[in-house]
């Protein structure tokens, strides 16, 4: 399915023609590097793929990201970060968009990195860890927030121009703990604040998708010219009403995931290492009593931001259960 650095959003069928995503690419490449150290290269990275190898596809996607895709996807040659088109990441809400992140979203530079750091290593000779290690200090550089003690969500462009260029928000959100699971973010300190900065957020079982409170990036959510929101304070705390005026803008704007949750207890111990390990398996549990009620078994999609954090959405994710089940095995 990969065509000019892009994978489908979704596959209806045989038809494979929604690509508007930034990150499957880039989960593909980090997920199949996770699998080949497991499996062993030869095994997975030598595998055919209609006439092309696994490790193929995976240098064709950094290519075409840095070529750029043809859906927009683009790599500024100035800072070597990637530029994502309006909701290309999982907080994807459209009509109205409750999180457009048109620019430089924080998650989409860490699995950048990371895809990076996996193409180096298949072809050592070739551009990548040059590429890497420029993306790495423009990261650094550009989404590090002194004054607030944590990342930037997104740098801002309503169309492609250089992360120079691009306005850093201020909102706290849950898409920054990539950035240290995935090794964007390496100074000690700085992840120690991200993860101080993210725990507000966490509930059990979940990780909400913004924190309450002013800020001063304005996310203004409207929907046939009728504004939806407070601009200065997007938070909202639960997940109800209508879905175009009250739910959607709700979705990733306080709701609280059950998927990228178990990802700050891995960063809990990739940070303080094994130490850590009671704390991080404590926060896990939180989620095991989400398995004990509604669909038995299995986790909801999302709860309330607000307590007392209602289950709501599907009553069983595939991605909140084997994101559980990953990191458990971890601990």
């Amino acid at each position: 399915f990969e065509s000019g650095g892009t994978l489908p959003n979704m596959i209806n069928g045989n038809d494979a023609s929604n690509r508007d995503t930034s990150d499957a690419p880039l989960w593909y490449i980090v997920a199949t590097r996770e699998l080949a150290a497991k499996a062993g290269e030869a095994r997975v990275l030598g595998a055919d793929c209609g006439g092309r190898s696994v490790r193929d596809v995976m240098i064709a996607i950094a290519e075409g990201y840095c070529r750029g895709t043809p859906n927009g996807i683009r790599v500024d040659d100035t800072s070597g970060l990637v530029y994502s088109p309006s909701h290309f990441t999982w907080m994807d809400t459209n009509h109205p968009a409750g999180t457009p992140r048109s620019g430089y979203p924080v998650e989409i530079q860490a699995l950048w990195i990371a895809a990076l750091d996996a193409v180096a290593a298949l072809e050592p000779r070739g551009p990548w860890a040059a590429r890497a290690e420029k993306a790495r200090e423009s990261f650094a550089r550009r989404f590090w927030l002194e004054d607030r003690g944590h990342l930037s969500d997104c740098l801002h462009a309503d169309s492609f121009r250089s992360a120079d260029e691009a306005r850093a928000d201020d909102h706290l959100r849950c898409n920054q703990i990539f950035a240290v699971t995935l090794g964007a973010l390496q100074d000690a300190e700085r992840c120690r604040r991200t993860l101080r900065a993210v725990a507000r957020l966490l509930v059990p079982g979940g990780i909400r998708t913004l924190a309450p409170g002013l800020v001063s990036h304005p996310l203004p959510i409207h929907r046939n010219g009728v504004p939806l929101n407070d601009p200065s304070r997007p938070y909202w705390g639960r997940y109800e009403g209508d879905e175009d005026t009250r739910r959607k803008p709700a979705y990733h704007n306080g709701t609280a995931w059950t998927w990228p949750f178990p990802s700050y207890a891995e960063a809990l111990v990739k940070v303080y290492g094994r130490s850590a390990k009671p704390a991080a398996r404590a926060y896990i549990a939180s989620a095991a009593a989400l398995m004990e009620r509604g669909c038995v078994g299995q986790l909801p999609e999302i709860l309330d931001g607000d307590a007392p954090h209602r289950e709501r959405g599907c009553d069983a994710q595939a991605w909140g259960v084997s994101e559980f089940l990953r990191v458990a095995a971890l601990l």
